[in-house]
This record gives structure tokens, C-alpha cells and sequence, in this order.
């Protein structure tokens, strides 16, 4: 048993290049190194997301407040539209890619015929195809999970107290407004965290594109991924816009 599974580990390194090997163990490493430093960055850094986590706190605040949460409850609706239309369309894209799966031999002619793409035997071409299938099976799973947790959120609205409710109480009132807020807005920064793993993963999934051209293309793309989601989470102007800091 022991020697049957060193020959299978044995044949499934000959399958790739070391430089292919190389690029793959580089994407899943960016890929999760990022996220880590995204998330630990963020606790002491600017970013979107904490950006919009205070503005979704604060939104939940003004709930209490409000008599008629009509616009709150079409807000939370519009909000879940996102992760919704993603999650239908990457069930179309996984679909797409299973059934390329398919026919690889033909698929795997005509990638050859791209410049500057590499010759590969059809197995391999299967390996490009389904860690593209994974990404994107990933990524449907956190849009859905995403779509999940607005609706929680939008139970949190519907079962807040009325604002009288809360005005009868002084600051016993007003504590409970507070946890309120903190408890709705981090439900609803919840499902925005979710939503954005899953457009995380498109973007990464862009970069494994670039492996059927070739391990280096691949490598310089899921750098390049890398550079524009940190860019876009830390250093955007939109995120000036948010924290109020940025001059017309």
C-alpha cells in the first residue's frame, strides 16, 4: 500500500514540469497568503471593507430610528442581488467548463494554435480545466453563503423594535440601540466579507486563464492579481471617498 501510494505520488509529479508545479504551488500560496494579509491588515489599516463595515454599523443605527423601514428592507434586497447574480452565473461558467472537460482533445488543438501558448498533452489541458472548475466551484459556494447571510440580515431588520420602543427606555434604550447595530451591521459586513471572497476568486480565477498560455504567464498574472487587489482594498480613491479624506 505504502509503495503503490509512493508510485501514484511519483506519477502525478511526472505529469508537470517543475515550473508548472512551481506556479500552481505560487497561486494557491498568493491566493491564501493574500487573504490572510487582507484580513490582518485591515485591523489596523484602512481599508474597503472596514470603510463600509462603519457605514453599514451606522446604517443599522439609523434603523432604530426609523418608524417605516421600507427603504432598509429594499436596501438589504438590492444588496443580495449581487451575490445572487454571481451565483447563477458561475453555475453557467462550471457548466461550460465541465462540459469542455468533454472534449479536451479538440479544446487542447485549439489553445495550441494561440501564440505564444505551450504544447501540452490533453491530460494536462484536463488539470488547467479543473483547477479552473475548482475556483470558480469555490467562488459559487461563498456567493451563495454570502446570499444567505443578507437574508439573516434582513430578519435582523424586520425583528428590530419599533423606535418608540426604544425611547421609552432612556439609556437602557439607547445601550440596546447600540448592540443592536453592532450585532445587524456585523451580520450584513458578514455577507459583504463573504461576497467578496467570491469576487476574490474571479479574479484569481483570471490569473489560472493565463496557464494555458504558459507556468510563467501564469506566475506574472497571479502577481498582477495580487497587485490590483491590493491596490483596489487599500490604496483606491474610493477608499479616500469613504474615510472622508479625499479632496475634490
Amino acid at each position: 500500500m505504502s509503495l503503490f501510494s509512493t508510485m501514484s505520488f511519483t506519477t502525478l509529479l511526472s505529469l508537470l514540469p517543475w515550473a508548472d508545479w512551481a506556479a500552481v504551488c505560487g497561486f494557491f500560496a498568493a491566493w491564501s497568503g493574500y487573504a490572510t494579509f487582507a484580513s490582518r491588515r485591515a485591523a489596523t489599516h484602512a481599508s474597503i471593507l472596514g470603510a463600509t463595515n462603519r457605514i453599514r454599523r451606522q446604517w443599522m443605527l439609523q434603523t432604530t430610528h426609523r418608524e417605516v423601514r421600507v427603504v432598509d428592507g429594499v436596501v438589504v434586497q438590492n444588496l443580495s442581488t449581487s451575490p445572487s447574480f454571481f451565483a447563477s452565473t458561475t453555475i453557467l461558467i462550471i457548466g461550460g467548463l465541465l462540459a469542455l472537460l468533454g472534449t479536451s482533445d479538440r479544446a487542447t488543438e485549439l489553445v495550441q494554435e494561440l501564440p505564444f501558448a505551450t504544447r501540452t498533452t490533453a491530460l494536462v489541458f484536463d488539470l488547467k480545466l479543473l483547477l479552473l472548475t475548482a475556483v470558480f466551484v469555490y467562488a459559487f459556494f461563498r456567493f451563495t453563503w454570502s446570499l444567505r447571510q443578507y437574508t439573516f440580515g434582513a430578519l435582523l431588520v424586520a425583528s428590530a423594535p419599533e423606535a418608540k420602543a426604544y425611547d421609552a427606555l432612556g439609556e437602557v434604550g439607547q445601550a440596546q440601540r447600540e448592540a443592536f447595530a453592532d450585532r445587524a451591521g456585523r451580520v450584513v459586513g458578514m455577507a459583504a466579507e463573504t461576497f467578496n471572497d467570491g469576487l476574490r476568486a474571479y479574479y484569481f480565477a483570471f490569473a489560472a486563464i493565463a496557464w494555458f498560455f504558459s507556468p510563467l504567464a501564469f506566475a506574472l498574472a497571479t502577481a498582477g492579481v495580487v497587485y490590483i487587489l491590493y491596490q483596489r482594498e487599500f490604496r483606491s480613491e474610493v477608499l479616500a471617498v469613504l474615510r472622508g479624506d479625499w479632496e475634490s
